[in-house]
């Protein structure tokens, strides 16, 4: 295969502008003290929905008093990761240090943590922490930075992780949150398993035809929206290379038989827990099978049959989608 493409920007939720502290996050003093720090930040998020401030529509993110209700009600807290320097001189410990900045510790950066009011109502989550409304970061996509749309993500995908991992699935124990909330560990001292955070990889192939003109195979998946044309995608198997998924996922829903060609980049996909890999791959025969139990329809279609697509109104897929940016490269690239 070829080298890694290059691509103009990174796909979406793909950046956390924040330090994710892996090397520190495993010392209960540190988090603790990260927690108690008067700079310390919390991201509420209401069953896996942003909390939108009243005044600005933004996703709430709490400092020092507006956020000691809902740390005080939240039920879990997720450290995400760190940034910046603490404000007005301090560290993050509390004390502050010498006027000159020469004396002292080394100041601790601010702690940015996720807290999860779910086992609140709505309207109870709303109220305690001053919000408007509730949203899903995917709606608010368009409206976010780079590094809000990935902090945000990156937040919702922990923390359906623990409201789904509460109990043992070796013992059946309940589980305890540890490591700033990066594992969660079996209660039973029989027992006493960490488990970790599962990542669900699956490819998303962009497909050429062989010969000329260049062509690209899109399909419309069962569910999706009258005329609404998309990249084949599935979820790797247990034992497979993602080479082979690529391989068989389009073999199998198109009956189409691939080499892949190119790793195009990937995209963490926390929705709840996938990470998205992109190929693209090239097919040595254009007989297209659909396999009817996952596609109503599958076709090659040209850079000017796409381009007439957009122009009468059809998009290329959810912008905030790595199969966006992959069938953009292959249209205008």
């Amino acid at each position: 295969m070829e080298p890694i493409a290059s691509a103009a920007a990174a796909p979406a939720y793909a950046r956390i502008a924040l330090d994710r502290a892996g090397g520190r996050r495993e010392d209960p003093t540190w988090v603790a003290a990260r927690l108690a720090a008067p700079d310390a930040e919390f991201v509420p998020l209401w069953n896996g929905r942003c909390l939108l401030d009243a005044r600005t529509g933004a996703p709430l993110r709490l400092r020092g008093a507006a956020a000691a209700a809902t740390v005080a009600a939240a039920g879990q807290l997720v450290l995400l990761g760190t940034e910046g320097q603490p404000r007005d001189g301090e560290r993050g410990d509390g004390e502050r240090k010498d006027g000159d900045g020469s004396g002292g510790e080394e100041a601790e950066p601010r702690g940015v943590f996720a807290a999860d009011l779910s086992d609140l109502g709505e309207q109870e989550a709303l109220g305690l922490a001053g919000a408007a409304a509730t949203a899903d970061v995917r709606d608010l996509f368009a409206r976010l930075t780079a590094p809000e749309a990935a902090l945000l993500a990156c937040a919702r995908g922990l923390l359906h992780w623990h409201r789904r991992q509460r109990y043992c699935g070796v013992c059946g124990s309940a589980t305890g949150s540890a490591h700033g909330g990066h594992v969660r560990v079996c209660g039973s001292a029989d027992c006493g398993v960490q488990h970790f955070p599962r990542i669900e990889p699956a490819v998303i192939v962009l497909v050429q035809a062989p010969g000329d003109p260049a062509r690209c195979l899109l399909a419309r998946h069962r569910g999706a929206p009258e005329n609404s044309f998309s990249l084949l995608a599935g979820f790797a198997e247990i034992g497979e290379s993602l080479e082979g998924a690529v391989e068989r996922e389009i073999f199998e829903e198109a009956g189409v038989p691939v080499v892949p060609l190119s790793y195009e980049g990937s995209q963490g996909w926390p929705f709840p827990s996938g990470l998205m890999v992109g190929f693209r791959a090239r097919a040595t025969s254009e007989v297209i099978r659909v396999d009817r139990r996952e596609l109503l329809d599958a076709r090659w279609f040209t850079k000017d049959e796409l381009r007439d697509r957009l122009a009468a109104g059809h998009s290329l897929g959810p912008a905030d989608s790595l199969g966006h940016r992959m069938l953009h490269d292959w249209l205008y690239g």
